[in-house]
């Protein structure tokens, strides 16, 4: 009789050490059970549940539409379906930009009712003392630096953020001011590599990039994207590892086909 040793779970220590002995972490997001379970058995460290749930499983145009209910429908799929991968969930948009005590509120939901083992919050300084609240109820916050998508109409275009020199060096405070707050890790989302990798080792935690370089700690990217699910997007950070667009359109354009022929079912497809 074998004996298996349990599978350990990713935590935010794990992700520390890791930082510290230069593994890099790896991420992906993951929206339902079914996705959840085959990135975690590939071996991904983290799996985001983003609240890019609005663009590639709810087809609007920005993160900004979704709901608490939403994320947490979402959030608690994918951690049935992770058994070692951490699950880190998004607030979405108006959850936890105003009051304080709002943003706890929205935290502790998340937590309770998804099964989430960490939240995202998108935001430097402007958000310090909410994520202090949150830190301080024994929830990890991860945070979210440079194009932070839920403030996109501030920003006008999804281009690359702190180019300039005093987006820059606010950007490297409101990274200190995270990591002072609790934070156990930070997002970096398309910021120069150069000024990515300074932040990077400026901190003791652990940074994540996406169109950010190589010089952060680890990297993340939309499953849907990186698996070639979502036609016609193709930044320059993206790297495709498959072309699932074009395999589900072919075979089920083939089951359209078999159907239509009455080739489907055959006799060995009926009881």
């Amino acid at each position: 009789m074998s004996v298996h040793k349990p599978i350990k779970r990713v935590t935010t220590s794990a992700l520390r050490d890791m930082k510290a002995r230069g593994e890099k972490i790896s991420m992906l997001t993951s929206y339902d059970f079914s996705m959840a379970r085959a990135v975690d058995e590939a071996g991904i460290d983290v799996i985001l549940v983003g609240d890019s749930a609005a663009n590639v499983f709810a087809g609007y145009e920005t993160t900004l539409p979704i709901t608490l209910d939403n994320m947490i429908y979402h959030a608690a799929a994918v951690a049935r379906g992770a058994k070692r991968a951490m699950v880190l969930a998004d607030l979405p948009f108006g959850e936890y930009q105003g009051s304080t005590e709002k943003a706890y509120e929205a935290a502790v939901r998340m937590m309770k009712e998804s099964g989430a083992h960490a939240l995202k919050l998108e935001g430097g300084e402007e958000i310090i003392d909410n994520i202090k609240k949150i830190v301080q109820a024994g929830i990890p916050v991860c945070g979210h630096l440079g194009l932070t998508p839920q403030s996109i109409y501030k920003f006008g275009d999804f281009g690359v953020r702190a180019k300039e020199e005093a987006e820059a060096e606010k950007l490297k405070s409101d990274a200190l001011a995270l990591q002072e707050a609790g934070c156990f890790a930070i997002v970096l989302e398309k910021i120069p590599a150069k000024l990515a990798e300074e932040v990077s080792k400026s901190l003791y935690i652990p940074t994540v990039g996406i169109g950010a370089g190589n010089g952060c700690d680890g990297q993340v990217l939309v499953v849907n994207d990186m698996l070639g699910m979502t036609k016609d997007f193709k930044p320059k950070f993206l790297r495709q590892y498959a072309n699932l667009y074009d395999t589900i359109t072919n075979a089920a354009s083939q089951y359209v086909a078999d159907v239509k022929s009455q080739d489907y079912p055959n006799e060995n497809e009926q009881y």
